[in-house]
């Protein structure tokens, strides 16, 4: 699984031109997902997202967590973060997972940090064309690949 996790000031997912899901103050994860992902990398991602501290103390030191800041999680399915670009210039997404596999996966994630956080995690559609909007918080933005763990 490949992460991009964006520290924002708020963000929402709109889909033919209705709001699907919106927070404030929190973390937009684009999340990509391939056929070898498991639920070890959902464990793994669940940990490292809400224990990281990447949310300003009260001496605007980057040192709480989204469970410290009691902020809103949104996540976004976005196949295109396994992407290969090595060959041309046309990107192959040959690794991304198909919807058999990423979908309960990406459902997994979602249910599992919304429990971890102790209310819902807000998402988009998985495979629908949304236009995602946020403002970043920094810019704060940090990239994640469960198969770079060490």
């Amino acid at each position: 699984m490949r992460t991009v996790i964006q520290r924002t000031g708020h963000a929402s997912v709109t889909i033919d031109g209705r709001l699907k899901a919106g927070i404030q103050q929190g973390m937009l994860i684009l999340l990509g997902i391939e056929e070898a992902d498991n639920e070890e990398d959902i464990d793994w991602l669940c940990r490292k997202i809400t224990g990281l501290r990447i949310f300003d103390d009260e001496n605007g030191v980057m040192n709480k967590s989204i469970l410290d800041t009691g902020g809103d999680i949104l996540v976004v399915s976005q196949f295109t973060l396994m992407a290969s670009y090595k060959k041309g210039n046309r990107p192959s997404y040959i690794r991304a997972a198909g919807h058999a596999t990423a979908i309960p996966l990406y459902e997994n994630l979602c249910r599992r940090l919304g429990e971890t956080l102790g209310k819902p995690v807000q998402t988009g559609e998985f495979g629908a064309d949304m236009k995602v909007e946020l403002l970043n918080d920094g810019p704060v933005t940090i990239c994640m690949d469960t198969k770079n763990k060490e």
